[in-house]
Order: structure tokens, then sequence, then C-alpha cells
């Protein structure tokens, strides 16, 4: 799961229940657990494992650590900023 409690989604609803709901495109969400960052590794394309606050686990840059807030795009659960 890529939205946290507070994001708002748009959901669409028949008869008192849910059909469809769709998260923002895009959330600030922060890392829960990831191996520490290396220094100075701001340019590399080489990506790590890290599991947000949610639970759900994605792909980050080397130099993400440990409570970090990033952006993430929920279309796909990649990584932004």
């Amino acid at each position: 799961m890529l939205v946290a409690r507070e994001e708002v989604c748009k959901m669409l609803f028949w008869n008192g229940e849910v059909l469809k709901m769709e998260p923002p495109t895009f959330v600030e969400i922060e890392i829960s657990s990831t191996e520490p960052g290396l220094k100075g590794d701001t340019v590399s394309n080489t990506l790590k494992p890290a599991t947000l606050t949610t639970g759900k686990e994605i792909n980050v840059p080397l130099f993400i650590n440990e409570g970090d807030i990033i952006k993430i795009d929920t279309r796909d659960g990649s990584y932004v900023r």
C-alpha cells in the first residue's frame, strides 16, 4: 500500500459499497527501514530496497536513508524524488 492514512482519495460508491478507489498521483511518505546510505552518492542510478511506513517495499537510490520523506508515483510505485 502506498497511501498513508492522511491522504485524500477519490472513491466511487454504489449501494453503499466501494466500486473504485483512486489515490492521488503522487504521495510523500517516510522510509521506515533501509540499508544505510552512501555519502556523496547522489547521482548514481543504482537502487536498493526500502520499506515505507505503510509496509510496502520499493526501490530507492543509494543516498536515501531511514526516516527520509520521499515522493512516490502511486500509478507504478516508483521513486520520484
